[in-house]
């Protein structure tokens, strides 16, 4: 051991050196985590190596790498030449398709025939995806290519590589193939090579429809593009490697890697895998020498890896170096970014840029992002990470709020624009760790490509928070700026030049996406008019009486005749009929009334603030065992009711003893029953109140007032529209019996006037607007109409739904005229039943309705602030969605701000930081450290296989 090697030494040396930077290295955030280089390694050797592509998650990462290698490590023992190609040929086509899709479908399909029902429903629903047309098409491409590459290299692949040589040919074939696919894909595009319009797009993408029919040419130009990418691009390539004479030399390491690499990456990076082609058989043709390096050391397999990675490693030297010149600019030009010490910086930048493309070169060898420390234009370089930034699964988590709903319910047609867009080449070279900004109204929505494979590619979509701050809110302006100058604004030039070029947003083109178009309104002059104001009582009591009888109709058809409604009434509302016999049935006892009898149960060991004295509470619990019938509780007058309560603390007996603003109740006296209706025809119990919404406290003054202001002409149209076609047996006057029997109409007279009492009170006043909003928004003042109202539920959600029925109805006769007739007025009605929502934007039924896709939703608002009233409508249309490609090195520049280790915080954390690497930049071409551009994450979609068949 004592022996003196001069390569020992050496290394010694080198590492006595390294190992003194390490500690500086570490500090600076150059030096990766175990984990993060353990990715970034079986990243670089399965996308470079071996052909494959970055994956979506570190499982599959893993596994992907195990058998590719082993794919590679296989082809070195097999002895024949023809073997070895159809083993290439073969797991290279199998390896670049969706597996773990492929695998989800078969399992299911196993699944189906074992058991029955919900498998096989699955099954259908999965045959979207990967069905037998995807089975027979994957087949066929196998078999065809197979048998290509062995009749090829049988019959034709011995000949030396010359300028008429079978090689040659396929190699002119391969050149025009990629100046063909290289074209069709710029023609797509809103601006050509990123910098002048395109004339071929179309002009106008403010409306869906014209904009599809001056698209159809582009959609021909990507279905040929698409035909060229999937099918007549690899079969090319395949003929060209299938003909080189590197083949015939078997058990060779070199040959192995690169051959087994390059088949399988013309399936899973077609456009990638033409171009590195396209190159090396340029170069030989203008190098035929045999005695030059490149034709006597490397054969074409090593040629196509060497080529791959200088191709990769120049284009990220690009990006970086365009990132690197952006921030310099705009720290300059951009005010909010000027800082005293730019100029300095700006200038030492200048004069040290020899050092500055060292460590961008540097960056890009390593594949590492560029860092602009605290934004400024000094730069480092990140430690290297996979093209997955962050640790955690995709769609993990996210910020969640009122916003996520509508990603949620656009996201599933955004795929399948997307989809289309993807295959035909309309967002250009899209690469695993490509980034896309979408943009609509007030939505962003950020799309990265995880994986990509033969016609497929996996994509996670992210929503953002819609812009609430003023810097969002300018941070979006300039993306509305950028889209608006592309889309929107009319060029005059033939070629006009893109103003934003360089920026590291460039647009691509618009998508129709199935979403709601989000339109607020003033309302002014509406809701604070004395006439509408007026007028909205009146059209309260029709809307509660159309509301009423559509209910009573809606629970006739569970009723089959009149002689079932006795057996079925107790079926309707069994607790509140069961608890009302009870209180009629049985009168409180004296014992339950609170009286100077009742002294003797509290004794000095009871807590004064407990809701019932200890001696009853012990006699409760031995005759709760005896008998089951209900009994009527009665508390303290002035107390409030409660049921079997939990343990409570201290505090909370004194706050439920000590209760204001409450009026005491006389909670002994005896509720009378209720006189029983006698109907003159017997079908009016079909269309019979439930007895407990005819109990409400109204003076019979107002009985009759409500009886002169009944709209009996409206009441009878209602009626009349009635069809009953679920009763089996029915008289041919059955109507005009209906609209006949007064005691029926009495009870729609008593009952609109219940809910009037418990929304607007006995005063015949013009409610305020204030009162309006707050009736709307279920806010109204306590009162005893209100108080009787809200013990109803069902009542009371019917009452609240026609006013705001009301409310909406009001703001439409304000904004389209009045309503004509009766017939209009239902059609109204009817349109609000059935395409709108009219609520709040935070009930939960808000949320479900944009979720189902209701046509339209409506909202009433208030601000404070301005003290105006506002109204928000949501519409579902097919509308265009602005689709730009962000620079990736933006990106990936912004991600080495926050190190590996907050990345592994918890999974809030984690999404909330991850946003911080959004590449926008969009205003200033940099990310604030305390804010990030545009907001968080409040959506995150799961990984998502768009087929591009």
């Amino acid at each position: 051991f004592a022996v003196n090697t001069p390569i020992l030494e050496q290394t010694n040396q080198i590492l006595h050196i390294v190992f003194l930077f390490l500690p500086f290295l570490w500090a600076m955030g150059v030096l990766p985590p175990l984990d993060a280089l353990f990715l970034w390694g079986m990243e670089q050797l399965l996308e470079f190596g071996l052909g494959g592509s970055p994956m979506s998650s570190n499982t599959k990462l893993l596994v992907m790498f195990l058998i590719s290698a082993g794919t590679a490590i296989a082809s070195y023992f097999i002895p024949s030449t023809l073997g070895v190609i159809l083993f290439m040929t073969g797991f290279g086509f199998i390896l670049s398709l969706n597996l773990s899709e492929i695998g989800f479908a078969f399992k299911h399909t196993m699944s189906s025939h074992l058991a029955s029902g919900n498998s096989k429903n699955m099954h259908r629903g999965l045959r979207i995806q990967f069905g037998w047309r995807e089975f027979i098409f994957y087949v066929t491409v196998l078999t065809f290519a197979l048998i290509e590459a062995s009749l090829l290299h049988q019959f034709a692949g011995f000949s030396s590589f010359s300028t008429a040589s079978p090689q040659a040919i396929a190699s002119y074939v391969l050149i025009l193939l990629l100046t063909i696919m290289w074209i069709l894909r710029e023609i797509q595009r809103v601006y050509l090579f990123g910098i002048f319009r395109n004339p071929f797009y179309p002009k106008d993408v403010r409306t869906v429809t014209v904009f599809m029919e001056k698209q159809r040419r582009l959609m021909k130009v990507g279905v040929v593009r698409r035909i060229l990418l999937t099918l007549v691009s690899p079969f090319a390539m395949i003929a060209f490697l299938s003909l080189d004479r590197s083949l015939q030399n078997l058990h060779s390491v070199s040959v192995c890697i690169g051959f087994t690499r390059i088949y399988r990456m013309i399936w899973q990076n077609t456009e990638n895998a033409l171009l590195d082609i396209v190159v090396v058989s340029v170069a030989q043709m203008l190098v035929l020498s045999p005695d030059l390096w490149w034709n006597r050391n490397l054969d074409t397999g090593m040629r196509l890896l060497l080529v791959g990675i200088l191709r990769d490693r120049l284009l990220q030297f690009a990006s970086k170096l365009q990132f690197a010149i952006a921030i310099l600019l705009t720290s300059w030009t951009e005010k909010k970014q000027r800082r005293k010490s730019t100029a300095t910086l700006i200038t030492l930048n200048v004069v040290f840029f020899p050092i500055l493309l060292v460590f961008i070169t540097i960056s890009a060898l390593l594949s590492s992002p560029l860092l602009p420390l605290f934004t400024l234009p000094v730069f480092m370089i990140g430690f290297p990470r996979p093209v997955r930034s962050w640790p955690g699964p995709v769609g993990a988590a996210a910020c969640v709020c009122s916003d996520t709903v509508y990603y949620q319910q656009m996201v599933p047609s955004l795929t399948v624009a997307l989809q289309s867009a993807l295959a035909a080449g309309s967002l250009g070279l899209s690469l695993p760790g490509s980034h896309y900004l979408c943009r609509f109204q007030d939505r962003l929505m950020w799309i990265l490509v995880l994986e990509k494979g033969f016609t497929y590619c996996g994509v996670n979509i992210k929503g953002l928070e819609l812009q609430e701050t003023s810097c969002h809110a300018a941070e979006a302006h300039r993306v509305d700026e950028i889209f608006g100058m592309a889309f929107e604004h009319q060029h005059t030039k033939i070629l006009s030049p893109n103003h934003h070029f360089g920026h590291i947003l460039t647009p691509c083109t618009v998508l129709p996406v199935r979403l709601y178009s989000d339109a607020r309104n003033v309302l002014s002059g509406i809701i604070d008019s004395h006439d509408n104001l007026k007028h909205l009582k009146d059209d309260f009591i029709k809307v509660m009486v159309w509301m009423l009888v559509q209910y009573c109709y809606k629970k006739s058809k569970t009723q089959e005749s009149p002689g079932s409604i006795s057996k079925n009434k107790k079926g309707l509302f069994p607790e509140t009929q069961h608890s009302g016999e009870i209180e009629r049935s049985q009168p409180p006892r004296e014992e339950d009334s609170f009286s100077v009898d009742t002294v003797e149960d509290w004794t000095d060991e009871s807590d004064i603030f407990d809701l019932e004295p200890s001696g009853r509470m012990k006699s409760k619990k031995e005759l709760g065992h005896i008998g089951t019938t209900p009994k009527v509780h009665l508390s303290i007058p002035g107390s409030v009711e409660t049921q079997t309560l939990p343990e409570i603390s201290p505090e909370d007996k004194l706050y439920k003893a000590v209760m204001l603003g409450l009026p005491a109740a006389d909670k002994g006296k005896q509720q009378e029953a209720l006189p029983q209706v006698e109907f003159s025809c017997s079908y009016s119990e079909l269309l019979s109140i439930p007895e407990e919404w005819r109990t409400a406290p109204v003076p019979s003054s107002k009985v009759n007032e409500m009886r002169q202001r009944f709209p009996e002409e409206w009441y009878h149209f209602i009626l009349s529209r009635l069809d009953f076609f679920h009763l089996k047996e029915k008289p041919s006057n059955l109507l005009e019996d209906l609209l006949k029997d007064k005691a029926l109409k009495d009870l729609y007279i008593h009952g609109v006037l219940s809910c009037s009492f418990g929304l607007f009170g006995l005063d015949d006043t013009v409610p305020a607007p204030s009162h309006v909003f707050r009736a709307y928004t279920g806010g109204i003042p306590w009162s005893v109409g209100l108080d009787w109202l809200t013990s109803k539920p069902e009542l009371f959600q019917l009452a609240l739904k026609a006013f705001r029925y009301t409310f909406k109805l009001m703001v439409d006769k304000a904004s389209l005229g009045p309503v004509e007739n009766f017939k209009e007025l239902v059609n109204y009605l009817e349109e609000y039943e059935n395409d709108w929502y009219i609520g709040l934007v935070s009930d939960y039924e808000w949320q479900q309705a944009v979720l189902q896709e209701k046509p339209y939703l409506f909202s009433l608002g208030h601000d404070p602030n301005m003290g105006i009233y506002t109204g928000r409508v949501l519409t579902l249309q097919e509308l265009l969605v602005q689709v730009g490609k962000l620079n990736d090195e933006a990106v990936r520049g912004q991600w080495a701000n926050l190190s590996w280790e907050l990345l592994y915080a918890t999974n809030d954390d984690e999404e909330r930081y991850s946003i911080q690497a959004h590449p926008v930049l969009l205003r200033n071409l940099t990310v604030q450290a305390a804010d990030p551009p545009l907001g968080y994450p409040v959506y995150s979609s799961e990984l998502l296989h768009l087929p591009l068949l």
